[in-house]
């Protein structure tokens, strides 16, 4: 309930402060406990988890608003969006505000879509943070109020604000919040402030221009591989070149003549080159002679693996999903389609390599710099390392080149390596890990390769009968940290999701899985599971609406009576395209719909085919994520997907021979070009529904609209990705 103090009472003693990292001269730090009843309403936070306090805004004597952001930004824009959030319950003058990423504290800083950890991923980001900022936002505004209030000797009902500005229209008065920030900050924080309504909402919904693009575009904003400590030192590990090998043995007697190089250690995961710069290291890893145990590690090739899925998918798997009896179904089927869909490996190649920084701190801590995506799993994992406690481990976290979900890996790998180099050297300088692009692209995780092979039936009518779907692909989440929340009856979720759970009203279906177990180290990739499971539902559901004769919108509409919101992007994006007009030889128009991390997005793909050429032309997008709280973000989201997946789409492939990953940089794993960009239209859904996440869910309707499109334009299927095209025949 909130309190506000009568202009006649003094305002309540300050109180000890006890968030460090918030304080400043004349500043109003904003804290409140977020209730579980609320939340969880909102779906906001999972059941069993404790409410915890959460500090998110400093507002500087100076006027300015600093919004502390508990998540990373790699480039998605989040910084942006979640300051828009406080900003706007707030009142704030957008040029005054200003974000900072907050320290490891899971207590202040839990993802609330997580459970108690602090994190990034899973397009999260604004959705659990929705109701959390409005609050903080809020709170801090009624205490502008209430200073001002008891300053001016008026009621609080007679104040506005806006644009940084605290107003008493009657008497004429006003203040700038720096003015009012000290006193506002010694009041008490309310429990419940009103929060505005959507028709009182300035900043959300509109665009507002983002916080990171100046510094982002002069050069001023600091990566992790900008850090630079006194005294620093670069170190570069040689890894097993075949997963699962470990070091026998190594000489680094040549490695130390090399000029720069100072010390070679080894670390769990290979050998380590300490040297002056970063170049130096490099070479002295050349000179090192290393002897290799591979018994337990993964020898075989693409083609051996993909072999034993194929044997495998022989068998119906784990079942993972069923309704009916589609066995019976597709023995009294009009027409059974079969088919089968592989997909390869693939690497995250974000453009700034994996890097950290380590230095001890006067008081005995560590001080660490990086771009940190899960920081509670990071912090705890360096800090069984360095053998003390979490809280002796800080993380600073900066802006991250990329990440499409390589930084955050439950094994903390690349953090738990920078620990481990620096506590071989016996912590005598700061020092500064470096994964080159060879390191991650092939000795990195990747995603998985999966394997689907689905049966579909329709009646004389062409109305789907029956659907029995397997696939085969290893588990991200058996065998880490998370399996416990996330693997149920030896099913991951995140293997499933997208098919599983699939909202087409199919009569009769089953989707069974096996576990893969090859040794390749696997990991989320930008959208997870929906990056196969949506390609492989999209082809299918265009596979019959062709064999039943039948317009494919018009088709997958009739199977999506019960998912209002998906059928509602998919006619916004035909609509938008023009589907259904003429299109020239040689041209075609294709679809695909597909809900992923709580939002909906439909795209139509505007394709021309040539002898074994495709080029995508255009795409028409329509997304419904909720409350668009910065439509431009969003937009640059999707158009960001289609650029990211278009790679994938048409050559990028990570593959093995005889254990060893063969595409070691961009010449062989090539990404998109600007030439080969397609002009993108981005139309957003209206939505009142509480936001949901946009980086992702862009990335999976974007495959299958492709394919699609091209079985439109020449008649041929393609149904595996990346697209054979070697075979595709010209208009």
């Amino acid at each position: 309930m909130l309190t506000i103090r009568r202009p006649n009472q003094p305002p309540a003693a300050p109180r000890p402060n006890r968030r460090g990292f918030l304080a400043g001269a004349g500043a109003i730090v904003v804290a409140f406990r977020l209730e579980a009843g609320p939340a969880r309403a909102a779906g906001l936070e999972p059941a069993g988890i404790a409410p915890q306090p959460n500090a998110f805004v400093r507002i500087g004597a100076d006027d300015t608003v600093t919004v502390v952001i508990k998540h990373l930004d790699m480039g998605q824009g989040n910084t942006t969006g979640l300051a828009t959030i406080l900003a706007d319950e707030l009142g704030a003058d957008w040029s005054r505000v200003r974000t900072a990423f907050a320290p490891a504290d899971a207590k202040l800083y839990a993802n609330l879509l997580m459970g108690p950890i602090q994190g990034t991923g899973g397009s999260t980001a604004v959705a659990n943070s929705w109701v959390q900022l409005r609050k903080a936002g809020a709170a801090a505004r009624e205490m502008l109020v209430a200073a001002a209030a008891f300053q001016w000797k008026v009621p609080v009902a007679e104040i506005t604000v806006a644009e940084g500005v605290v107003r008493h229209a009657p008497s004429n008065r006003q203040a700038r919040f720096g003015e009012l920030a000290a006193s506002a900050a010694t009041l008490p924080v309310p429990a419940e402030p009103r929060l505005k309504d959507p028709s009182e909402w300035r900043l959300i919904g509109q665009k507002v221009p983002r916080l990171d693009s100046v510094a982002k575009t002069d050069g001023s904003a600091v990566y992790a591989l900008d850090i630079r400590r006194p005294g620093q030192v670069t170190a570069v590990i040689a890894r097993p070149p075949r997963f699962g090998g470990t070091v026998k043995g190594f000489d680094g007697a040549q490695a130390r003549k090399v000029p720069g190089v100072l010390d070679v250690v080894q670390v769990p995961s290979g050998v380590a080159v300490i040297a002056r710069d970063t170049w130096s290291a490099m070479q002295g890893r050349k000179a090192l002679t290393v002897e290799w145990d591979e018994s337990a590690a993964e020898t075989r090739s693409s083609e051996a693996i993909l072999a034993e899925y194929r044997e495998r998918a022989k068998a119906p798997g784990l079942t993972a999903s069923t309704r009916g009896d589609p066995g019976a179904a597709l023995k009294g089927a009009a027409k059974v389609i079969e088919a089968e869909f592989t997909f390869p490996y693939l690497a995250h190649a974000a453009m700034e390599p994996l890097n950290a920084t380590i230095e001890r701190a006067e008081d005995g801590g560590y001080d660490v710099h990086a771009g940190f995506q899960f920081q509670t799993v990071e912090q705890a994992t360096m800090a069984a390392v360095l053998g003390v406690t979490p809280d002796r481990v800080r993380l600073h976290t900066h802006w991250a080149g990329g990440s499409f979900g390589r930084r955050a890996t439950p094994t903390a790998d690349y953090a738990a390596e920078t620990a481990a180099v620096f506590k071989a050297t016996g912590e005598k300088a700061p020092v500064h890990l470096v994964w080159t692009r060879e390191d991650d692209m092939t000795g990195g995780y990747y995603r998985p390769s999966v394997l689907h092979r689905v049966r579909a039936g329709i009646d004389a009518k062409g109305a789907v009968v029956g659907w029995d779907h397997v696939m085969v692909g290893k588990s991200i989440m058996i065998g880490s940290p998370f399996e416990a929340m996330i693997v149920k009856n030896g099913i991951d979720a995140t293997t499933v999701e997208g098919a599983s759970d699939t909202p087409y009203a199919l009569p009769a279906y089953r989707f069974g899985v096996h576990n893969g177990r090859e040794g390749v180290p696997v990991l989320w990739w930008r959208s997870v599971g929906h990056s196969h499971t949506a390609h492989v539902m999209e082809v299918m559901i265009d596979d019959l609406a062709h064999a039943a004769g039948a317009d494919p919108v018009a088709y997958r509409l009739a199977l999506l009576t019960n998912a209002p919101r998906l059928a509602g992007v998919l006619r916004r994006a035909a609509d938008e395209a023009g589907w259904g007009g003429a299109q020239a030889k040689g041209s075609g128009l294709g679809v695909a719909v597909h809900e992923s991390f709580g939002s909906y997005v439909a795209m139509v793909a505007q394709v021309s085919v040539g002898q074994g050429h495709v080029k995508v032309e255009r795409i028409v997008a329509a997304v419904d994520v909720g409350v668009a709280v910065n439509p431009d973000v969003i937009r640059a989201q999707v158009e960001g997907a289609v650029g990211f997946a278009l790679s994938s789409v048409l050559r990028n492939r990570i593959t093995l021979k005889d254990g060893q990953v063969q595409e070691a940089n961009f010449d062989a794993y090539e990404p998109t070009r600007m030439s080969e960009m397609p002009r993108v239209e981005v139309h957003i859904v209206p939505s009142t529904a509480a936001p949901t996440g946009i980086g992702e869910p862009g990335v999976p309707v974007l495959a299958p609209a492709i394919a699609n499109a091209v079985f439109a334009a020449s008649g041929q299927r393609l149904r595996s990705l990346p697209l054979d095209l070697s075979g595709l025949k010209g208009a």
